[in-house]
């Protein structure tokens, strides 16, 4: 710079070590400058050399003593510490394997307590055994489930509960057990007849719209008119009313058909509400009644939507969720580790 400009810069502030000092790269530790062979050093006093912090030696050596010692004491009198070691191995770790209680199987005495039993006990019972996996409780609730109809009361606790609990188990078939209940709690016969009952309310009763398409989609799912109902939940997934298109794509995931993944990855992508994407989402990835393998193959299409630069943050972070539910693979938001996992795992 030239001129007043030049005159007027601001030099830079420059922080020099103190006299007779060289900074070190190591903190806390001084560089001595380099030595005059001509100045006879100063001899080393003891205080030069005694420890900066003399304590720290006496409490190395109190924490040694106390070691021998304990080990001394348990050398003489082990029970005391098999005795606490015994008692921390006898308190259930979470960090563990699974670990049974007892055999998961229903008992004689279970079995045959069932006929003293009302039908909502009977229910709740087998549903409860049924979620936790015991031997034999979802043959029972076949064998007894037509005999419950009309005689049970699902919106009551707490087998209102078993079934919210029972629809969300990890195994398909406690959620088929949950929705065979559900029909006789409901006392809807699996047949065509229910289907048009439920069908003319439907067009009737549109506060009771959202129960409707839900209930629909138990039917569908237990082999009542499935195809007719797929049709109408694809007329409904573009209904102008919000609530009608999340329920549509619930019923659709009830249904589990081959042909309906591709409506929902439809929903998914473009619907215009966020509560309907997300439903979609959910029953693509883990609600609903889709097989694992039927999931699987949804992956493409999620693939697909992981570089759609139309959509809103939230909605793509729906499809990474779903990817990981699908696959159980931890990848995170990466594109390129999903693809390379596919290109790995995904069927040929």
């Amino acid at each position: 710079m030239t001129g007043v400009h030049a005159a007027s810069a601001v030099a830079p502030v420059v922080l020099l070590p103190a006299a007779n000092r060289q900074l070190s790269m190591i903190p806390g530790v001084e560089v001595s400058p380099m030595k005059d062979e001509n100045v006879q050093e100063p001899p080393i006093t003891p205080e030069e050399i005694r420890p900066a912090n003399p304590g720290l030696g006496k409490r190395f050596f109190v924490v040694l003593a106390i070691g021998f010692i304990f080990l001394l004491l348990a050398a003489a009198n082990p029970a005391p510490i098999k005795a606490a070691w015994a008692e921390f191995e006898r308190i259930i770790q979470l960090k563990s394997d699974p670990l049974p209680a007892s055999p998961a199987k229903l008992s004689g005495h279970e079995i045959e307590g069932l006929s003293s039993m009302a039908p909502q006990q009977q229910a709740e019972l087998l549903m409860e055994r049924a979620i936790n996996h015991y031997e034999g409780a979802i043959e029972l609730i076949e064998k007894n489930v037509s005999g419950w109809y009309g005689q049970l009361e699902v919106e009551k606790d707490p087998l209102a509960n078993l079934l919210n609990t029972a629809i969300n188990a990890n195994d398909l078939r406690v959620r088929a057990a949950s929705l065979e209940i559900t029909l006789a709690g409901y006392n809807l016969p699996k047949s065509p007849e229910s289907v048009d009952k439920l069908l003319t309310r439907l067009q009737d009763e549109r506060e009771h719209r959202a129960w409707l398409l839900w209930i629909l989609g138990v039917l569908g799912n237990r082999g009542v008119e499935t195809a007719r109902l797929e049709t109408v939940f694809l007329d409904r997934i573009h209904d102008p009313d919000q609530t009608t298109r999340a329920y549509a794509v619930v019923g659709l995931g009830l249904l589990a058909t081959d042909s309906s993944i591709a409506p929902l990855l439809e929903s998914f992508r473009s619907d215009l509400s966020p509560n309907v994407r997300e439903g979609a989402a959910c029953a693509l990835a883990q609600s609903g009644m889709f097989t694992q393998e039927q999931r699987l193959r949804a992956v493409p299409g999620l693939l697909q939507m992981m570089d759609d630069a139309t959509l809103d943050p939230a909605t793509r972070s729906w499809v990474f969720q779903a990817l990981q539910d699908i696959t159980g693979a931890g990848l995170g938001s990466n594109p390129a580790a999903w693809r390379d996992w596919w290109s790995h795992h995904g069927r040929r």
